[in-house]
């Protein structure tokens, strides 16, 4: 699991883009299953139902959050076993994600990637995927979930640091 954070603050096509990366010893398409099967989602994120066809909005739960919460996700692209795109409503938080996945040498990465509009909110969303990807490591190598209260508040400063400052004067 990760001890330190490690997401990168890059400029997207549509403005910054959070992106986090995770490695596993397994084939893609034994990963994909892990982010795109409900039953697996379930053990790291939340369940889902409904029809995950592209252009299609399925249910989701957040399963580890206070409430559980479920919330409309559209899938605005899925190609198996490789990039998977969904989006949620401003209700929701208005999230734009991507998963892309690539494999070599008997290793998959996990290339998660939340296209945001602004940089606000970095330190607390960071700490936030962090962990729920840990979750997805600790699901699928059958090692106790992690807790987090060690992603956050201790990781904010790091994400905190990754936004750029403002100009002198713009206070």
């Amino acid at each position: 699991m990760t001890s330190s954070p490690i997401g990168r603050l890059l400029p997207g096509a549509t403005g910054p883009d959070l992106v986090l990366t995770r490695t596993f010893r397994a084939p893609i398409e034994d990963v994909w299953a892990s982010v795109t099967e409900s039953d697996r989602t379930a053990r790291w994120f939340g369940p889902w139902e409904g029809d995950a066809a592209p252009g299609r909005t399925i249910k989701m739960q957040m399963a580890f959050e206070d409430q559980q919460p479920w919330f409309d996700v559209r899938v605005d692209a899925c190609d198996p076993p490789r990039r998977l795109s969904l989006s949620t409503s401003e209700e929701s938080g208005g999230w734009r994600l991507e998963l892309v996945l690539s494999e070599a040498g008997g290793r998959t990465e996990l290339r998660f990637v939340h296209h945001l509009t602004t940089t606000e909110g970095v330190g607390e969303m960071g700490p936030g995927w962090e962990y729920y990807l840990d979750m997805l490591v600790a699901a699928r190598d059958g090692l106790p979930a992690p807790t987090f209260d060690d992603y956050y508040p201790s990781m904010k400063p790091y994400y905190d640091a990754l936004t750029p400052s403002s100009p002198p004067g713009d206070d």
